[in-house]
């Protein structure tokens, strides 16, 4: 067991995180590197160039003649992804925390940071990419002193490119992070800490033994479930599963049992055996929140059987995602989905698409807020239609996240302008050091679910960072904002907005969707309503046969009498006809500017 190490790496997004474990990989000569990012298996990871899901590997390294065993987990940087983070650092006992020299610190590595800091992790500092030459190394090396209070020699310099100084950071993953503790011998205890499904073999599970020992055969139990299984294979990841005879205390590996339903492994669930089962379950796992719902909807109402076995399936893979059926009078039997932020909600979509062949449609996304009637009861309302009648509601509380911005001084002012706009609240404001400068704000979480984050990244020119954390609930002035189109409430194009902004929603949504709707035979009306008061209207002009081109000359009332015909027919299809409305109209909503 002295010889294991169970580190991760933890950054803000694109600081080099998962180049550098390929050089790690290289050096150990755990896998020939072919092609880049090795750990970024899926091609939506290749393709955008972030990690989405977390990578556990082993690797072996010779160091002072003994034999080591390190296994690396690689984590995601993105604050959508925070999850896999979290679950990550409960596998661990140390990290590396990747800074980029060109770039300094970010608002995401300091909450990765805190985050690993809270499960007593040993942290090691490394200076990513010094070989670029826009690298302030020295600079950046005094902002980690100032926030790990480091010495300036703990910091290693690197570069995943060159393969620079990885010697040293493998000889720092030795010497500093401590070895596993725990006791071989006491009743097994493993945190599963990630799950994926194999089509053949069922669903597989990684864990991490925090104590006992665990042989292939064994009859095991999962704590929370109760559920009972057959170890038909264990063993530990390189790139490709290695079975072993058994896994001892500190290790990292897998569990193959043949279990087939999704709902029977839960990450962050205990295994232990059931001849001698452990005491009580391991702790120290928080559960997934939610901050963003919206609806996922079936195109064709048949395939919501489909749809709930990919979401169930994509659940395994991402226990971040949490999702509830539900029905829509205008998009038929769906699901309300909870995703971690707007990229998170994004990447399951795209995901439905290619691993699953899905259609789906998304309903504009929006977040949970509570409702207090005058009897004084308090419901959750995820959806404006679930909405009580305006008539009983005593206040309706909506969620403020308390928000950290990281940006050098020259964008204070835009960025100060945007978050008033978004009705934020300066809490305080500290300079890091030289020209770096942290605005911390509170802001209502439905105002930035939609277009927050892009719009701080276009005025800063990409050199703000941006993380948040659910802070509490209070009472504000909301209002139900209702889309018609032919005078028929639109229920998945609603939602809920403040009273100061739903005039200028209303009018947009309304021209936005002038443009998006095809044309018919007959005239659409598209309004904005908030109750029975119309806000906001637009008018889609019907597709119109000349009908008048052959009468030339002649009496004006065969003109006339032609018109009238038409506008009879015209009537008579509007009652009847029906208006499709494009999911990129859908779409479209989520970015409006």
């Amino acid at each position: 067991m002295k010889n294991i190490r169970n580190f991760c790496i933890i950054a803000h997004i694109d600081h080099g995180k998962s180049t550098l474990a390929d050089r790690l990989l290289e050096y150990t000569k755990t896998v020939d590197i072919k092609e880049n990012q090795v750990l970024d298996n899926m091609d939506l990871e290749k393709e955008r160039g972030i990690t989405i899901k977390s990578h556990a590997i082993q690797m072996q390294y010779k160091y002072k003649n003994d034999c080591y065993t390190l296994n690396l987990i690689d984590t995601p940087g993105h604050v959508d992804f925070s999850y896999e983070v979290s679950r990550s650092i409960a596998a661990c006992e140390g990290a590396l925390l990747i800074v980029d020299a060109s770039q300094g610190i970010q608002a995401q590595t300091i909450a990765n940071l805190y985050m690993a800091m809270e499960h007593d992790l040993e942290v090691i500092p490394v200076m990513n990419k010094i070989d670029l030459p826009g690298a302030m190394p020295d600079e950046v090396e005094d902002q980690i002193i100032n926030l790990l209070g480091v010495k300036k020699e703990d910091i290693i310099r690197a570069s995943g490119k060159t393969g620079e100084g990885v010697e040293d950071i493998l000889k720092a993953i030795i010497e500093r992070i401590p070895a596993p503790a725990g006791d071989p011998d006491a009743p097994l205890q493993c945190l599963i800490f990630d799950s994926v499904f194999n089509s053949f073999r069922g669903i597989i599970a990684y864990f991490k033994i925090i104590n006992g020992t665990i042989r292939k055969g064994d009859r095991v139990k999962f704590v929370a479930t109760g559920k009972e299984y057959e170890a038909d294979e264990i063993g530990v990841l390189k790139l490709e599963m290695c079975p072993r005879q058994e896994l001892s205390c500190g290790d990292v590996g897998y569990i193959i049992s043949g279990i087939k339903a999704s709902k029977e492994v839960k990450v962050g669930d205990t295994i232990t055996h059931v001849a001698r089962p452990c005491e009580k379950a391991i702790e120290g796992f928080e559960e997934v929140k939610p901050m963003v719902f919206a609806g996922v909807y079936p195109i064709d109402s048949e395939d919501f059987e489909n749809l709930r076995n990919s979401l169930e399936k994509l659940q395994l893979n991402d226990a971040s995602l949490t999702f509830q059926p539900e029905s829509s009078i205008a998009l038929g039997f769906g699901f309300r989905c909870g995703f971690l932020g707007l990229l998170h909600m994004e990447i399951i979509q795209e995901r439905l698409d290619r691993e699953f062949d899905m259609d789906v449609i998304t309903t504009v996304p929006n977040v949970s807020y509570r409702v207090y009637d005058k009897r004084g009861e308090m419901k959750e309302v995820h959806n404006p239609f679930g909405l009580p009648d305006p008539a009983l509601i005593e206040k309706i509380e909506e969620p403020y996240i308390r928000a950290s911005i990281i940006t050098t001084t020259n964008f204070i002012g835009p960025i100060m302008t945007l978050c008033l706009g978004k009705r934020g609240e300066l809490i305080k404001q500290d300079y890091i050091s030289g020209d770096r400068v942290e605005l911390i704000y509170d802001i209502p979480l439905g105002e930035i679910v939609i277009d927050f984050y892009d719009k701080l990244k276009s005025i800063s020119k990409g050199y703000a960072s941006f993380d948040y954390h659910l802070h509490d609930y209070r009472p504000s002035k909301l209002i139900k904002l209702d889309i018609l189109l032919n005078g028929e409430s639109v229920d998945a194009l609603s939602t809920l907005t403040h009273v100061d902004n739903a005039y200028s929603l209303g009018r947009r949504m309304c021209e936005k969707l002038k443009d998006l709707i095809p044309r018919q035979q007959f005239d659409i009306a598209i309004q904005a309503a908030i109750g029975a008061k119309i806000i906001a209207r637009e008018t889609i002009k019907a597709v119109r046969k000349d009908v008048t081109a052959k009468c030339y000359g002649g009496d004006i009332s065969r003109k006339r009498k032609l018109l009238e015909k038409q506008k009879k027919g015209k009537k008579r299809m509007k009652q009847i006809g029906s208006v499709e409305v494009p999911q990129k109209a859908f779409l479209a909503v989520l970015k409006l500017d």
